[in-house]
């Protein structure tokens, strides 16, 4: 078994923001394969189950997100290697995705929490870059996580979402 978990914040006001490249990954995904997230939630999140692999977008906020995880690896007995990890990274530049099969949590308070809730680094992880470094200094991190890509960094991201949503095929 196999869990996929994307990162962001529950709430429409979030859609489109930075923290949330993660659910607007999973989501692209779904649409390309016809899937469609069940309609209630088991251990804070939506999720869905295909095959062999459950999705999942926690509906906890952004640093509580390993809670969720926890709760679908204990309850499905998901070992940490077969969790994957879709997430944004300002650290990256925008549109550049980096794999890990583990690491730190490199200042990213979701893998944070996820870390501390299994114990573990040992889990592989798909960064999705969200880098702008003007952005960012202007705003200051917080503001920036939470701020709406920008018009260009939009028109970017279908091809962007094609090439991770064939990692995730590839998972």
């Amino acid at each position: 078994m196999k869990l996929i978990v994307a990162f962001g914040n529950p709430g429409a006001q979030y859609n489109f923001t930075r923290h949330n490249f993660g659910f607007l990954a999973l989501d692209f995904y779904f649409k390309v394969n016809n899937l469609s997230w069940e309609s209630h939630e088991k251990f804070s999140a939506i999720w869905k189950k295909d095959g062999d692999t459950i999705f999942i977008k926690p509906q906890t906020f952004y640093n509580e997100i390993g809670t969720s995880v926890r709760a679908f690896a204990d309850f499905y007995k998901i070992s940490s290697e077969n969790i994957f990890i879709i997430c944004d990274d300002f650290n990256l530049p925008f549109g550049q995705i980096r794999e890990r099969a583990h690491g730190s949590a490199g200042g990213n308070n979701g893998l944070k929490s996820v870390i501390q809730h299994l114990g573990t680094e040992n889990f592989p992880r798909l960064r999705l870059g969200t880098g702008n470094d003007e952005l960012r200094k202007k705003l200051g991190d917080v503001d920036f996580v939470l701020s709406k890509f920008t018009t260009s960094e939009k028109s970017n991201l279908p091809e962007i979402l094609k090439k991770v949503s064939e990692k995730i095929e590839s998972i």
